[in-house]
């Protein structure tokens, strides 16, 4: 399986980086150029552990439905978010 590791430096609390990672408005605002939006699952607010979220979402000109499932839920410090159904399901 691949890993893919990305390290960013913001200069703001931890606990309000976790959250807003795990907000699926602040997400849903920042692809808003790109139409990306939940219709399923999560549809608004913060994530926690066991919940999913269907994103609609256009990549390679192809209208795709990806979903994903928190799996990992330590605040404030990590979270695995795996995808469980969609074209890069394991």
């Amino acid at each position: 399986m691949a890993l893919i590791q990305l390290e960013t430096f913001i200069q703001a609390p931890l606990e309000r980086c976790f959250d807003l990672s795990l907000n699926v408005d602040a997400h849903s605002k920042s692809v808003a150029k790109t139409h990306e939006r939940p219709v399923a699952g999560v549809m608004s607010g913060m994530m926690k552990l066991g919940d999913t979220v269907t994103w609609e979402a256009v990549h390679f000109g192809i209208r795709q439905h990806l979903t994903s499932e928190i799996t990992v839920y330590k605040r404030p410090t990590r979270f695995t978010d795996e995808m469980i159904k969609g074209p890069f399901t394991p």
